[in-house]
């Protein structure tokens, strides 16, 4: 509470020494999660406006697949919002560089989170950022508590106890062991490769070495998750080189697999169509007492229009943002999506409360491919999706896999020269 009326205050501060605010100010918020419409119309507006009497708020969200070329044609007309909805890393560093995000640095509120959790939003030397982080997506798997009950199946902690699961689902025979396709290939990087890579290459460890050119995509700690990945394929199910991402989802709401290799985006959708208990584990270690790692992906933010009418306003709004009020609104409204300020926010969905629990057990991190080493031709992020299918589908070596994406890096990215 201290937190929430020190941002109250510093708000109210601003609007009372200026004066700018003797008339309703309305402030427009660009998106891509039209999704969130009513949420922000029913529960986030009103609770920042009854905080900020004389801040009005409208909410005006673009199609996802329309966003960015519909911000970018406003942004260059001089139409945009006022607030700017930011995806994470290099399409929102590249508003900034063109001179369309304002410089938040020095907004006392951005104290409120972790480097990890600035870095998607920020200058590759961390001198600027330029959005106030909302929101991060948390990988592992859901699994579904019925199915483990009936064939007698452990939750698993360590790599040799998941590959016993599946194999006692494949035994069974009642159950596909794990939903997962390879049609659309990137859930075969972001599910599979960067779910339980992070333990082999730890995490920020080994993701900012690769970024410095300390490691390479040759060595054990990225070769070794394709290695584990070419075990994935005898207990996909029949067909899983046609299978869809949505045939995925389908065949484990409907009660047909045992276990999904997930985001925790997948929460909200499953707990409407699923009519059995779900539960949830983190990507398995290779031996008890290993350190942990989880893909903690930032994955949604929010800035200011460099070219506002109303910066004091559009300010306060970022400020509130950063509050632990918005934090529970937001976290609680669409479990799954967990608030990246520091201060803790009390969920209350079960399974979103599973998986942000293990921010407490292990160590985060994000995406390895997303910060700064997909820039270039070949895109590290497009090339993974396409070696990840290749070692579930076993259609490459691991080491060939590891030797065809380090050679791609080096084309381009001189730190892996």
């Amino acid at each position: 509470m201290k937190h929430k009326a020190l941002f109250l205050a510093l708000a109210s501060t601003a609007l009372t020494a200026t004066g700018a605010f003797a008339e309703d100010v309305t402030l427009n918020i660009e998106s891509w999660r039209n999704d969130d419409l009513t949420l922000w119309q029913d529960k986030i507006i009103p609770a920042f406006e009854a905080a900020n009497p004389g801040i009005k708020v409208n909410f005006t969200p673009s199609a996802p697949t329309e966003y960015n070329a519909v911000l970018n044609s406003k942004l260059d007309a001089g139409s945009a919002g006022d607030l700017i909805t930011c995806r994470p890393f290099d399409a929102s560093l590249a508003l900034y560089d063109a001179g369309h995000l304002a410089n938040l640095a020095d907004m006392e509120a951005m104290g409120n989170f972790s480097d990890v959790a600035k870095s998607a939003w920020q200058s590759d030397d961390g001198s600027a950022s330029f959005c106030v982080p909302m929101a991060s997506v948390i990988h592992g798997f859901i699994y579904n508590k019925e199915a483990f009950e009936e064939v007698g199946v452990a939750v698993p902690t360590t790599e040799g106890e998941f590959f016993a699961a599946l194999e006692a689902f494949k035994a069974d025979g009642n159950y596909i062991p794990m939903a997962m396709g390879t049609n659309d290939q990137w859930e075969a990087a972001t599910m599979g490769y960067n779910n339980i890579g992070p333990n082999y290459w730890k995490g920020e460890e080994g993701r900012q070495a690769l970024i410095a050119g300390e490691q390479k995509l040759t060595d054990d700690a990225w070769v070794k998750p394709y290695e584990t990945l070419a075990k994935w394929g005898p207990y996909l199910g029949d067909g899983f080189e046609a299978q869809t991402y949505p045939d995925s989802q389908n065949l484990f709401t409907l009660g047909r697999a045992a276990i999904y290799p997930a985001g925790s985006w997948e929460i909200t959708g499953f707990n409407a169509q699923a009519d059995f208990e779900m539960g949830a584990f983190k990507a398995p270690v290779m031996a008890a007492g290993d350190t942990c790692y989880i893909s903690d992906h930032t994955d949604i933010g929010i800035g200011m229009n460099a070219a506002t009418a109303h910066p004091e306003a559009a300010k306060a709004f970022l400020s509130w943002v950063a509050s632990p009020e918005f934090a529970g609104i937001f976290g609680n409204a669409l479990p799954g999506f967990f608030p990246l300020s520091n201060t803790p926010v009390e969920l209350e969905d079960p399974l979103a409360k599973e998986f942000v629990s293990w921010r407490g057990e292990c160590e985060s991190t994000i995406r390895s491919t997303y910060q700064i080493l997909s820039r270039g031709t070949p895109n590290l992020e497009n090339d993974t999706w396409g070696a990840s299918v290749a070692a579930i589908k076993g259609t490459s070596t691991p080491a060939e896999l590891g030797a065809k994406l380090q050679d791609g890096l080096a084309m381009w990215y001189e730190p892996q020269q």
